[in-house]
């Protein structure tokens, strides 16, 4: 296809995407491969100020109870067959997590999850994180969210009675590439478990990583399987090798490949929230100030569960110069 015409394509899928259509697999390939990445962030940020405005989503989480997963994940540090020198507790203590909460309220964080390592908390230990979270929702005005596995129905009530809003399960990556990295669950069970969320009332965030050796067309993959499971949010992160991880010594890919996945992402989600997540202290300023005006319209700030990130004062001028409301 020549020059002319690869741009008038860009251009009808901007203007269908933009009229409420939806683009196809072969178009989002063809967007994915487009030459032009500052011509194709436009076009994303044009549909991200169509359906999602100018304002950024900030999140923040906490990390309620840390290591000893039983599950294969290859990417994690907290799983117990990986040897990370991760910390290692069953329950938060009450007293950091209410700390935590006001620090980030203070900051002006609009979302607040409690995250647990394991496959699923349990029956017995959903009670005292309700608690927790009881609490949470009597002392703060924070959104509040959790991530605490594959639980079921019965949990998930729990945790909406209890005040949480929101509930997080990452999907990960496409399902044809899944299994090549965690045999210990499948996506069919985190669907199940996003179902589940659904029918306790809860809105969803899954999303998941990328640079984890799938190919620019798993992601594709991926982002259509979000978009069929209609989540709310779509935390984007990049891999972080970790040491004693089997994915350790995992190739970086490129910022460009970065952004240019997070503009494609805008395509087939236009009116979701996706958000940078882990990983992206390891960009430029640069490259983040690309992506908050090429589709990206949401932040995980603060330290994630086993790394640092950026400092919420220095996102917060980045968000300003790029032009965005916080």
């Amino acid at each position: 296809m020549n020059e002319s015409n690869s741009t008038e394509r860009l251009a009808r899928i901007t203007a269908d995407v933009l009229a409420g259509g939806k683009v196809t697999l072969d178009d989002a390939l063809f967007l994915a491969d487009y030459p032009d990445i500052d011509a194709l962030c436009d076009a994303a940020d044009s549909i991200r100020m169509k359906f999602a405005g100018n304002a950024v989503d900030s999140c923040s989480i906490v990390n309620a109870r840390s290591g000893l997963c039983s599950e294969d994940c290859k990417w994690c540090a907290q799983a117990s067959r990986h040897h990370t020198g991760c910390e290692v507790y069953d329950f938060i203590d009450e007293k950091e997590l209410m700390e935590a909460a006001r620090r980030n309220q203070k900051a002006g964080i609009h979302r607040f999850s409690l995250v647990t390592s394991g496959r699923a908390v349990g029956p017995k230990e959903i009670g005292r994180f309700c608690d927790m979270i009881r609490k949470l929702s009597e002392e703060t005005d924070l959104y509040l969210c959790a991530s605490m596995g594959l639980i079921g129905p019965d949990e998930m009530k729990l945790l909406a009675e209890a005040g949480v809003k929101r509930y997080h399960c990452n999907m990960e990556t496409a399902s044809s590439f899944f299994p090549t990295l965690c045999t210990s669950h499948t996506p069919a069970d985190k669907a199940r478990t996003i179902r589940a969320a659904r029918e306790a009332g809860l809105d969803v965030c899954s999303g998941g990583i990328i640079g984890m050796g799938e190919t620019m067309r798993q992601r594709v993959e991926f982002a259509f399987e979000l978009a069929g499971l209609d989540v709310d949010s779509v935390p984007l992160n990049i891999l972080n090798p970790i040491p004693g991880t089997p994915l350790a010594d995992q190739p970086l890919i490129s910022e460009e490949e970065i952004i240019r996945t997070g503009a494609v992402f805008r395509f087939i989600l236009p009116d979701k929230a996706i958000r940078f997540a882990g990983g992206r202290l390891r960009l430029s300023r640069e490259s983040m100030m690309r992506m908050l005006r090429g589709g990206i319209n949401g932040a995980l700030m603060g330290d994630m569960l086993t790394t640092v990130s950026n400092r919420i004062a220095d996102d917060r001028r980045m968000f300003a110069d790029a032009g965005l409301d916080y």
